[in-house]
């Protein structure tokens, strides 16, 4: 787990979606320790995105929340016009809300599902995207990250909404990823495999029958379970300097396994 501080962003915006827990919680608070201003977005808890946005503060830097189902092109415009005008700018995307799905097979989903999914995990960062990035191509440098899902490598039976709206958003990535280089921005994904956050625990009960996550850990790769910080990061590896030739690249936090 990083600790470490550092100001590599200093002078950046970061918007967060979903950043009132679990993995864009920790995203939000490893950018901000490693230098940005950060925007966070939550679609239903205020009290949490506004615990997180405490946390930003105390570090010095600053900090806004925003309600937002990202989902919806209108209130992505609005979101996107508010940070731009509360911080002056925006030069990080970090496409990170997400659902889960049913976990149905293909004969038993609800078509409604599988829209709705998609629309989170596809529609969404292609919205957010198209906002962002006019502001993005005027920074120096800007960074678009997609939080996709190792369930584009293989996936699993009983998650094909889910699945699906993974690898379009990959798509999308690679896409942005030519169209906007000669702009300066670098598009690129993190994969995370089962995670330490609430939809994991969800995952683990269902797939493995356990009472907590971390029972898996001694069958898991290092000898344990992948945490939100070890997505943090490597989003705050591809945003910084040190990734400045990374671009159309994912990395698949699955510990080669």
């Amino acid at each position: 787990m990083s600790t470490a501080s550092s100001q590599g962003l200093s002078g950046r915006v970061a918007l967060v979606t979903g950043a009132g827990r679990g993995i864009g919680r920790a995203i939000a608070l490893q950018l901000a320790r490693d230098g940005a201003d950060i925007a966070i977005n939550y679609s239903r808890s205020a009290e949490a995105a506004e615990a997180v946005a405490a946390e930003i503060r105390a570090m010095g830097r600053q900090a806004r929340t925003y309600q937002a189902a990202v989902e919806r092109f209108e209130d992505d415009a609005a979101m996107i016009e508010a940070v731009v005008r509360d911080f002056g700018s925006l030069g990080i995307l970090v496409n990170n809300a997400g659902i889960a799905s049913r976990g149905l097979s293909v004969t038993d989903t609800d078509p409604a599902e599988v829209e709705r999914v998609l629309r989170v995990h596809a529609l969404a960062p292609h919205y957010l995207s198209k906002l962002a990035i006019p502001h993005l191509r005027r920074q120096t440098r800007g960074d678009i990250i997609m939080i996709s899902s190792v369930a584009t490598l293989q996936p699993a039976a009983r998650g094909a909404p889910y699945s699906m709206g993974k690898a379009a958003m990959e798509a999308l990535a690679l896409t942005l990823a030519r169209e906007e280089q000669p702009h300066g921005i670098r598009t690129n994904i993190v994969a995370p495999g089962l995670t330490v956050t609430d939809m994991g625990e969800r995952l683990s009960r269902a797939r493995w029958g356990v009472k907590d996550i971390h029972e898996l850990d001694a069958k898991s790769p290092f000898g344990r379970v992948s945490t939100p910080q070890d997505v943090a990061n490597t989003v705050a590896f591809l945003v910084s300097e040190a990734a400045g030739y990374v671009n159309g690249q994912k990395i698949n936090l699955n510990a080669g396994v």
